[in-house]
Protein backbone atom coordinates (compact mmCIF):
# COMPACT_ATOMS: atom_id res chain seq x y z
CA UNK A 1 0.00 0.00 0.00
CA UNK A 2 2.65 2.60 1.10
CA UNK A 3 4.68 2.04 -2.34
CA UNK A 4 1.18 2.10 -4.68
CA UNK A 5 0.75 5.77 -2.37
CA UNK A 6 4.60 6.99 -3.72
CA UNK A 7 5.76 6.60 -0.40
CA UNK A 8 9.15 5.37 -1.40
CA UNK A 9 11.48 7.62 -3.82
CA UNK A 10 12.69 6.47 -6.57
CA UNK A 11 16.63 5.70 -7.17
CA UNK A 12 17.56 8.46 -9.37
CA UNK A 13 16.29 10.96 -6.60
CA UNK A 14 17.83 8.66 -4.45
CA UNK A 15 21.39 8.86 -5.67
CA UNK A 16 20.78 12.94 -6.65
CA UNK A 17 19.81 13.62 -3.07
CA UNK A 18 23.62 11.80 -1.87
CA UNK A 19 24.99 13.86 -4.85
CA UNK A 20 24.02 17.22 -3.42
CA UNK A 21 25.01 15.84 0.03
CA UNK A 22 28.36 15.29 -1.17
CA UNK A 23 28.49 18.56 -2.97
CA UNK A 24 28.00 20.91 0.32
CA UNK A 25 30.41 18.74 2.54
CA UNK A 26 33.77 17.42 2.55
CA UNK A 27 33.76 13.06 1.71
CA UNK A 28 32.82 11.13 4.42
CA UNK A 29 29.47 9.87 2.99
CA UNK A 30 31.62 6.66 1.58
CA UNK A 31 30.90 6.52 -2.30
CA UNK A 32 28.77 9.90 -2.78
CA UNK A 33 29.86 11.75 -5.81
CA UNK A 34 32.84 13.90 -4.91
CA UNK A 35 31.80 16.34 -7.49
CA UNK A 36 32.54 20.03 -6.42
CA UNK A 37 32.92 18.83 -2.98
CA UNK A 38 34.02 20.78 -0.58
CA UNK A 39 32.18 24.17 0.04
CA UNK A 40 32.16 23.84 3.85
CA UNK A 41 35.58 22.66 4.51
CA UNK A 42 36.52 25.39 2.16
CA UNK A 43 34.60 27.80 3.87
CA UNK A 44 36.28 27.12 7.23
CA UNK A 45 39.95 27.07 5.58
CA UNK A 46 39.34 30.43 4.21
CA UNK A 47 38.24 31.65 7.52
CA UNK A 48 41.26 29.64 9.09
CA UNK A 49 43.43 31.65 7.13
CA UNK A 50 42.02 35.26 7.61
CA UNK A 51 42.31 34.51 11.53
CA UNK A 52 45.78 33.61 10.80
CA UNK A 53 46.34 30.22 11.82
CA UNK A 54 49.19 28.64 10.76
CA UNK A 55 49.46 27.06 7.00
CA UNK A 56 49.27 23.39 9.18
CA UNK A 57 45.92 24.73 11.08
CA UNK A 58 44.74 25.79 7.39
CA UNK A 59 45.35 21.92 6.16
CA UNK A 60 43.75 20.49 9.09
CA UNK A 61 40.60 22.70 9.05
CA UNK A 62 37.20 21.62 8.51
CA UNK A 63 33.61 21.20 9.15
CA UNK A 64 31.63 18.33 8.94
CA UNK A 65 28.30 17.71 7.98
CA UNK A 66 25.67 15.27 9.91
CA UNK A 67 21.73 14.84 8.47
CA UNK A 68 18.77 14.36 10.96
CA UNK A 69 15.19 14.47 10.53
CA UNK A 70 13.63 12.29 8.06
CA UNK A 71 16.23 11.62 6.22
CA UNK A 72 18.56 10.30 8.83
CA UNK A 73 16.22 8.28 10.15
CA UNK A 74 15.63 6.69 6.59
CA UNK A 75 11.85 7.45 6.14
CA UNK A 76 11.96 10.72 3.75
CA UNK A 77 9.80 10.07 0.42
CA UNK A 78 10.15 12.23 -2.64
CA UNK A 79 10.80 15.31 -2.65
CA UNK A 80 10.98 15.92 1.18
CA UNK A 81 14.21 18.26 2.26
CA UNK A 82 17.54 17.37 3.73
CA UNK A 83 17.91 18.35 7.50
CA UNK A 84 21.71 19.11 7.88
CA UNK A 85 24.01 20.09 10.82
CA UNK A 86 27.39 21.51 9.86
CA UNK A 87 29.62 21.28 13.32
CA UNK A 88 32.42 23.50 12.82
CA UNK A 89 35.59 24.80 15.04
CA UNK A 90 35.42 26.91 18.20
CA UNK A 91 36.50 30.07 16.22
CA UNK A 92 34.18 30.22 12.98
CA UNK A 93 30.41 31.61 14.06
CA UNK A 94 27.42 31.42 13.56
CA UNK A 95 26.25 35.41 13.75
CA UNK A 96 28.99 36.03 11.46
CA UNK A 97 30.28 33.35 9.72
CA UNK A 98 27.90 31.45 8.90
CA UNK A 99 24.89 33.70 7.99
CA UNK A 100 27.26 35.73 6.50
CA UNK A 101 30.52 34.85 4.74
CA UNK A 102 28.85 31.29 4.00
CA UNK A 103 26.04 32.63 3.32
CA UNK A 104 27.34 34.85 0.77
CA UNK A 105 29.50 31.83 -1.19
CA UNK A 106 26.29 29.81 -1.30
CA UNK A 107 24.56 33.11 -3.13
CA UNK A 108 27.10 32.99 -5.46
CA UNK A 109 26.55 29.56 -6.43
CA UNK A 110 24.05 28.61 -9.67
CA UNK A 111 23.20 25.36 -7.87
CA UNK A 112 22.05 27.56 -5.33
CA UNK A 113 18.45 29.22 -5.20
CA UNK A 114 15.70 30.46 -2.72
CA UNK A 115 18.40 30.93 -0.26
CA UNK A 116 16.79 32.06 2.89
CA UNK A 117 18.39 33.14 6.32
CA UNK A 118 16.71 32.04 9.50
CA UNK A 119 19.16 33.56 12.10
CA UNK A 120 16.56 34.44 14.95
CA UNK A 121 14.43 30.98 14.66
CA UNK A 122 14.39 28.58 18.25
CA UNK A 123 16.93 26.85 16.12
CA UNK A 124 19.42 29.40 13.45
CA UNK A 125 18.71 27.88 10.07
CA UNK A 126 20.14 28.24 6.64
CA UNK A 127 17.10 26.83 4.00
CA UNK A 128 18.01 27.13 0.40
CA UNK A 129 17.69 24.34 -2.45
CA UNK A 130 21.01 22.84 -3.81
CA UNK A 131 20.19 21.57 -7.52
CA UNK A 132 16.77 21.60 -6.92
CA UNK A 133 16.80 19.40 -3.33
CA UNK A 134 15.69 21.58 -0.56
CA UNK A 135 18.28 21.68 2.27
CA UNK A 136 18.13 22.93 5.78
CA UNK A 137 21.42 23.51 7.05
CA UNK A 138 21.96 24.39 10.57
CA UNK A 139 25.53 25.23 12.45
CA UNK A 140 27.14 24.30 15.74
CA UNK A 141 30.84 25.46 16.90
CA UNK A 142 31.98 23.26 19.70
CA UNK A 143 34.86 23.56 21.80
CA UNK A 144 37.83 22.33 19.34
CA UNK A 145 40.21 24.37 17.54
CA UNK A 146 40.10 21.47 14.71
CA UNK A 147 36.63 19.28 14.70
CA UNK A 148 37.62 15.32 13.79
CA UNK A 149 36.49 13.86 11.37
CA UNK A 150 35.47 10.86 13.27
CA UNK A 151 33.64 13.13 15.50
CA UNK A 152 31.02 11.31 18.09
CA UNK A 153 28.08 13.42 18.12
CA UNK A 154 26.24 11.34 20.57
CA UNK A 155 28.68 11.87 23.39
CA UNK A 156 28.21 14.27 26.06
CA UNK A 157 31.66 16.14 25.54
CA UNK A 158 30.15 18.05 22.25
CA UNK A 159 28.27 19.84 24.11
CA UNK A 160 30.68 21.45 26.79
CA UNK A 161 31.14 24.99 26.92
CA UNK A 162 28.49 25.53 24.06
CA UNK A 163 25.33 28.24 24.09
CA UNK A 164 21.77 27.19 24.16
CA UNK A 165 21.02 27.80 20.17
CA UNK A 166 24.20 25.20 19.64
CA UNK A 167 22.45 22.79 22.17
CA UNK A 168 19.21 23.23 20.20
CA UNK A 169 21.35 22.59 16.71
CA UNK A 170 23.26 19.97 17.89
CA UNK A 171 19.93 17.69 19.18
CA UNK A 172 18.41 17.18 15.81
CA UNK A 173 21.14 14.82 15.52
CA UNK A 174 21.83 13.61 19.02
CA UNK A 175 17.73 12.74 19.11
CA UNK A 176 18.07 10.79 15.70
CA UNK A 177 20.99 9.08 16.59
CA UNK A 178 19.31 7.70 20.26
CA UNK A 179 16.01 6.96 18.40
CA UNK A 180 17.85 4.18 15.82
CA UNK A 181 19.62 3.10 19.15
CA UNK A 182 16.03 2.24 21.27
CA UNK A 183 14.35 0.86 18.87
CA UNK A 184 14.26 -3.38 19.01
CA UNK A 185 13.72 -3.16 14.95
CA UNK A 186 14.57 -0.68 12.77
CA UNK A 187 13.13 -1.94 10.10
CA UNK A 188 9.62 -2.40 11.09
CA UNK A 189 10.30 0.83 12.83
CA UNK A 190 10.81 3.24 9.41
CA UNK A 191 7.66 1.18 8.17
CA UNK A 192 5.36 1.98 10.41
CA UNK A 193 6.78 5.81 10.67
CA UNK A 194 6.34 6.08 7.33
CA UNK A 195 2.48 4.70 7.36
CA UNK A 196 1.97 7.09 9.89
CA UNK A 197 3.63 10.51 8.69
CA UNK A 198 1.42 9.82 5.58
CA UNK A 199 -1.85 9.39 7.75
CA UNK A 200 -1.53 12.31 9.76
CA UNK A 201 -0.65 14.64 6.74
CA UNK A 202 -3.51 12.90 5.17
CA UNK A 203 -6.13 13.57 8.44
CA UNK A 204 -4.54 16.98 9.00
CA UNK A 205 -2.40 16.93 12.49
CA UNK A 206 0.85 16.67 10.38
CA UNK A 207 2.14 20.38 11.94
CA UNK A 208 4.02 21.20 14.38
CA UNK A 209 3.62 24.83 13.64
CA UNK A 210 0.41 24.75 13.36
CA UNK A 211 0.08 23.38 17.11
CA UNK A 212 -0.16 19.39 15.93
CA UNK A 213 3.26 17.40 15.20
CA UNK A 214 5.58 17.49 13.57
CA UNK A 215 8.32 14.77 12.22
CA UNK A 216 10.15 14.50 15.35
CA UNK A 217 6.97 13.57 17.24
CA UNK A 218 5.14 10.94 15.45
CA UNK A 219 8.93 9.27 15.20
CA UNK A 220 8.90 9.60 19.12
CA UNK A 221 5.66 8.39 19.09
CA UNK A 222 5.99 5.09 16.55
CA UNK A 223 9.54 4.62 18.50
CA UNK A 224 7.70 4.17 21.95
CA UNK A 225 4.92 1.88 20.44
CA UNK A 226 7.83 -0.01 18.57
CA UNK A 227 9.29 -0.12 22.07
CA UNK A 228 6.10 -2.08 23.61
CA UNK A 229 5.55 -4.50 21.05
CA UNK A 230 9.08 -5.21 20.15
CA UNK A 231 8.08 -8.30 18.06
CA UNK A 232 5.76 -7.18 16.08
CA UNK A 233 5.31 -6.34 12.38
CA UNK A 234 4.54 -2.79 11.13
CA UNK A 235 0.97 -3.66 10.17
CA UNK A 236 0.29 -4.87 13.78
CA UNK A 237 2.17 -1.54 15.29
CA UNK A 238 0.08 0.98 13.39
CA UNK A 239 -2.83 -0.74 15.01
CA UNK A 240 -1.19 -0.50 18.60
CA UNK A 241 0.04 2.70 17.87
CA UNK A 242 -3.65 3.56 17.84
CA UNK A 243 -5.20 1.22 20.39
CA UNK A 244 -2.04 2.84 23.15
CA UNK A 245 -2.74 6.42 22.08
CA UNK A 246 -6.47 6.74 22.02
CA UNK A 247 -6.18 5.30 25.58
CA UNK A 248 -3.11 7.34 26.66
CA UNK A 249 -3.57 9.73 30.00
CA UNK A 250 -1.98 12.81 29.05
CA UNK A 251 -0.16 14.95 30.56
CA UNK A 252 1.88 11.91 31.36
CA UNK A 253 5.01 12.11 28.85
CA UNK A 254 5.95 9.52 26.79
CA UNK A 255 9.57 8.73 27.17
CA UNK A 256 11.99 6.30 24.90
CA UNK A 257 14.23 6.35 28.10
CA UNK A 258 14.28 7.86 31.64
CA UNK A 259 15.34 11.35 31.57
CA UNK A 260 19.09 11.69 32.21
CA UNK A 261 19.62 13.89 34.97
CA UNK A 262 21.19 18.09 34.34
CA UNK A 263 24.83 17.50 34.62
CA UNK A 264 26.05 20.46 32.24
CA UNK A 265 23.61 23.28 33.43
CA UNK A 266 21.15 23.03 30.56
CA UNK A 267 17.26 22.76 30.97
CA UNK A 268 15.93 19.45 31.06
CA UNK A 269 12.34 18.97 31.00
CA UNK A 270 10.73 18.81 34.75
CA UNK A 271 7.65 19.96 35.72
CA UNK A 272 7.97 18.93 39.64
CA UNK A 273 10.97 22.05 39.45
CA UNK A 274 9.84 24.18 36.18
CA UNK A 275 6.31 25.42 36.28
CA UNK A 276 5.97 26.18 32.62
CA UNK A 277 6.52 22.33 32.04
CA UNK A 278 3.35 21.56 33.87
CA UNK A 279 1.50 24.08 31.47
CA UNK A 280 2.68 21.44 28.65
CA UNK A 281 -0.69 19.28 27.51
CA UNK A 282 0.55 16.77 25.40
CA UNK A 283 4.75 15.99 26.58
CA UNK A 284 6.47 13.98 24.41
CA UNK A 285 10.15 13.92 25.47
CA UNK A 286 13.36 13.80 23.81
CA UNK A 287 15.68 10.66 24.44
CA UNK A 288 18.98 12.74 24.20
CA UNK A 289 20.57 15.34 26.79
CA UNK A 290 19.50 17.57 27.53
CA UNK A 291 16.02 15.70 27.62
CA UNK A 292 13.21 18.51 26.09
CA UNK A 293 9.35 18.24 25.53
CA UNK A 294 9.51 18.54 21.85
CA UNK A 295 5.64 19.03 21.48
CA UNK A 296 5.22 21.84 23.36
CA UNK A 297 3.03 23.61 20.39
CA UNK A 298 0.45 21.63 21.23
CA UNK A 299 -2.77 23.37 23.00
CA UNK A 300 -5.90 21.72 24.39
CA UNK A 301 -7.91 21.86 21.34
CA UNK A 302 -5.08 20.90 18.80
CA UNK A 303 -5.21 17.37 21.28
CA UNK A 304 -8.74 17.45 21.36
CA UNK A 305 -8.22 16.98 17.65
CA UNK A 306 -5.63 14.41 17.52
CA UNK A 307 -7.75 12.36 19.94
CA UNK A 308 -10.43 12.24 17.76
CA UNK A 309 -8.68 11.64 14.67
CA UNK A 310 -6.73 8.44 16.93
CA UNK A 311 -9.92 7.42 17.72
CA UNK A 312 -10.77 7.51 14.53
CA UNK A 313 -7.90 5.70 13.26
CA UNK A 314 -8.31 3.25 15.99
CA UNK A 315 -11.86 2.62 14.89
CA UNK A 316 -10.68 1.50 11.20
CA UNK A 317 -7.95 -0.68 12.34
CA UNK A 318 -10.33 -2.55 14.31
CA UNK A 319 -12.15 -3.27 10.70
CA UNK A 320 -9.36 -3.50 8.68
CA UNK A 321 -8.56 -6.64 11.29
CA UNK A 322 -12.20 -8.30 10.86
CA UNK A 323 -11.51 -7.74 6.80
CA UNK A 324 -14.34 -5.33 7.25
CA UNK A 325 -12.13 -2.81 5.68
CA UNK A 326 -9.25 -2.43 3.17
CA UNK A 327 -5.68 0.02 4.33
CA UNK A 328 -6.77 2.46 1.82
CA UNK A 329 -9.83 3.05 4.04
CA UNK A 330 -7.67 4.47 7.24
CA UNK A 331 -5.82 7.08 5.08
CA UNK A 332 -9.36 8.69 3.57
CA UNK A 333 -8.79 12.50 3.32
CA UNK A 334 -9.97 14.59 6.53
CA UNK A 335 -12.63 16.57 4.83
CA UNK A 336 -11.77 20.19 6.48
CA UNK A 337 -14.47 22.16 4.73
CA UNK A 338 -17.48 19.99 4.99
CA UNK A 339 -16.79 19.69 8.81
CA UNK A 340 -16.59 23.34 9.20
CA UNK A 341 -18.61 25.77 7.87
CA UNK A 342 -16.74 28.58 9.54
CA UNK A 343 -13.30 29.26 9.03
CA UNK A 344 -10.90 31.68 8.70
CA UNK A 345 -9.28 32.43 5.25
CA UNK A 346 -5.77 34.37 5.88
CA UNK A 347 -4.17 36.07 2.56
CA UNK A 348 -0.06 37.05 2.23
CA UNK A 349 0.89 39.80 -0.05
CA UNK A 350 4.84 40.13 -0.51
CA UNK A 351 6.78 42.62 -2.68
CA UNK A 352 8.39 39.68 -4.49
CA UNK A 353 9.48 35.88 -3.71
CA UNK A 354 12.18 36.17 -1.14
CA UNK A 355 9.87 38.72 1.22
CA UNK A 356 6.76 36.01 0.82
CA UNK A 357 9.03 33.24 1.49
CA UNK A 358 10.50 34.97 5.00
CA UNK A 359 6.87 35.67 5.48
CA UNK A 360 6.09 32.08 4.78
CA UNK A 361 8.28 31.28 7.40
CA UNK A 362 6.66 33.62 10.01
Amino acid sequence: FLVQAGLYESKEEASKREEVLGQIQEPSFGDISLHCVQIVTNWVKQLTRLRGYTDQMVEDAKAVIFTFGSYRLGVHGPGSDIDALCVGPSYVSREEDFFFVLHNILAEREEVTELQPVPDAHVPVLRFKFSGIPIDLLYASISHLVVPHDLDISDISVLYNVDEPTVRSLNGCRVADQILKLVPNVEHFRTTLRCLKFWAKRRGVYSNVTGFLGGVNWALLVARICQLYPNAAPSMLVSRFFRVFTQWRWPNPVMLCAIEEDRLGFSVWDPRKNPRDRTHHMPIITPAYPCMNSSYNVSTSTLRVMMEQFQYGNNVCENIELNKAKWSALFEPYLFFQSYTNYLQVDILAADADDLRSWKGW
